[in-house]
């Protein structure tokens, strides 16, 4: 019973920062894992995978009824990213711990660096930008663009290699890291096309939520998933993140990032020593 409370007040936690931050977030929660239950890096990476895709899933119904998801663009880069996710989790499960736990601080300080310098150049109060970078070149340069008669993405081979390459490396990073790969998906659409920032987080979203699916269904069929702690820290998470939402709104964006960066920085410095062998918790 404690163990459970434990798992859903941690998950609280992830969905109150997937909330405030949107889908970049989700890497905060292989971290609450290690250091709140003290699991492994390959026991909390299905764990953080199931709660971030639920919480993802939920996010991306809500944008698919506002008409915010590029359903098209999200089913190609999350068809990509579920054939590479098994592979990502089979090289979680074939790494050692400590290596895995380095590599996951070193994502997560870079991610905590891009979303920091990012914030610094925000002085609006719209959704929340885990890490966007819109691409400093004009529209009809960049490999995806909308058109503006259809409102619909140009396809054409550049774009489908971009959104590809997105898929792949999200679906890889988010079975070896459980993080749902948001981190990688928002500022690759922000970098390589013309969508709105919006659109591009409730895309990154559904993305997130078809990868989880892959690369959970792989973890569970592997016998891999704590399923005692995984069920009150994924309804935890969904619960807080639907509560969230509402508060969110109502703080400014350049603070929630700068605060997420720095906290996530403290966090990444603690794997790097735990990694290392040098933090015991």
């Amino acid at each position: 019973m404690e163990s459970d409370l434990i798992g859903l007040g941690l998950g609280a936690v992830i969905g109150i920062i997937l909330a405030m931050t949107g889908s970049g977030g989700g890497i905060m929660a292989v971290p609450m894992l290690v250091f709140g239950l003290h699991l492994t890096m390959k026991e909390a990476a299905p764990v953080g995978l199931i709660a971030v895709g639920l919480s993802a899933f939920v996010g991306a119904v809500m944008g698919l009824r506002e008409g915010m998801v590029r359903y098209r663009a999200a089913a190609f880069v999350g068809t990509v990213g579920m054939i590479f996710a098994p592979v990502g989790i089979w090289l979680a499960q074939s790494i050692p711990n400590a290596p895995l736990t380095v590599g996951f601080s070193l994502v997560l300080a870079y991610t905590a660096w891009r979303m920091y310098k990012q914030s610094l150049k925000k002085n609006d109060d719209t959704a929340p930008s885990c890490g966007t970078e819109t691409a400093d070149v004009p529209a009809e340069q960049l490999p995806c663009v909308m058109n503006n008669v259809s409102g619909r993405l140009d396809w054409t081979l550049p774009c489908a290699r971009a959104l590809a390459a997105t898929g792949m490396v999200s679906g890889l990073l988010s079975g070896m890291l459980g993080a749902g790969g948001g981190f990688v998906i928002v500022p690759a659409l922000s970098r390589f096309s013309n969508i709105p920032t919006k659109s591009v987080f409730a895309t990154s979203l559904a993305v997130i939520s078809l990868v989880s699916v892959s690369g959970v269904t792989t973890a569970s069929l592997s016998g891999i998933v704590k399923w005692p702690v995984a069920l009150p820290f994924g309804i935890g998470a969904v619960t807080a993140l639907i509560l969230g939402r509402m508060v969110a709104k109502r703080v400014r964006n350049a603070v929630l990032m700068q605060g997420f960066s720095v906290v996530s920085v403290i966090v990444a410095v603690m794997l790097f020593a735990k990694g290392m062998g040098v933090f015991l918790p």
